[in-house]
């Protein structure tokens, strides 16, 4: 299983975080709203709906803030026009780009996705070009953790397919999709809690990029994540660090 795509930590370093977060938080009430509507509004029931608060809860959304979105999806009269859509293609240098979307209107959304490959110098592909290229998993994310060696085991013994020690005290532990939250609770009850937790499209393998190539890459992917249907972007490029470290 390769690395975390170094994308992860550096997507937002030009984005003035207050637009930025008013921008994340829009598109995961959409996904609050369409879980609940799909799966009920209980949580204990509805594991998609309580990976999506999950999601929530790392991005610091205020708790009244999902309790509405998820009210106005239960109540079925919200988002009742939204669908789940997957895009997928390449980016300069052939790096794969999995984009995931939430949308009211196909047409717009293509047009948009294609517009940013197009502009990029990528083109947008057929559905299965890339999507072999990644593999739906949890990702688990702990800093500045005192008792590394603890944490480590509790992970293993729970079913973690991977702990990786990032330094000396921080550690990403990558789960299967089904997992994820039996992990999540598991290391919690432990005492031991998470800087990040989400599921994501994770690279089989990594494509390293020179910094050139890595700047149009990085560019693409600020373009499809400005895009309001946009919910998740993911990609199998290797920045280098010159970029990871601005």
């Amino acid at each position: 299983m390769a690395g975390h795509s170094k994308w992860s930590n550096i997507k937002h370093r030009k984005a003035g975080q207050d637009a930025r977060r008013s921008k994340i938080f829009t598109k995961i009430i959409r996904e609050l709203t369409v879980s609940a509507r799909d799966g009920g509004g209980n949580i204990d029931d509805n594991p998609a709906l309580r990976a999506v608060v999950e999601k929530a809860k790392t991005a610091q959304m205020p708790k009244d803030t999902i309790e509405r979105a998820i009210a106005r999806g239960a109540g079925g009269k919200e988002g009742s026009e939204l669908v789940s859509l997957t895009y997928e293609g390449y980016g300069p240098g052939g790096i794969a780009v999995f984009v995931e979307t939430m949308t009211d209107n196909r047409n717009r959304t293509v047009s948009e996705i294609r517009h940013a490959f197009t502009k990029a110098q990528g083109n947008l592909g057929t559905d299965g070009s890339v999507a072999y290229l990644f593999d739906k998993r949890g990702i688990i994310e702990f800093d500045s953790v005192k008792e590394v060696d603890d944490l480590m085991e509790i992970a293993i013994e729970a079913g973690a397919e991977d702990v990786t020690l990032e330094d000396d005290e921080s550690l990403t532990i990558i789960t299967l999709a089904e997992d994820f939250l039996r992990v999540k609770d598991l290391l919690e009850g432990s005492g031991f809690e998470p800087s990040s937790a989400a599921l994501t499209m994770l690279p089989q393998t990594l494509t390293d990029l020179d910094v050139e190539t890595g700047e149009k890459v990085f560019r693409l992917l600020e373009m499809l994540e400005d895009i309001d249907d946009v919910t998740g972007v993911h990609t199998n490029a290797n920045f280098p660090q010159e970029l990871v470290s601005v």
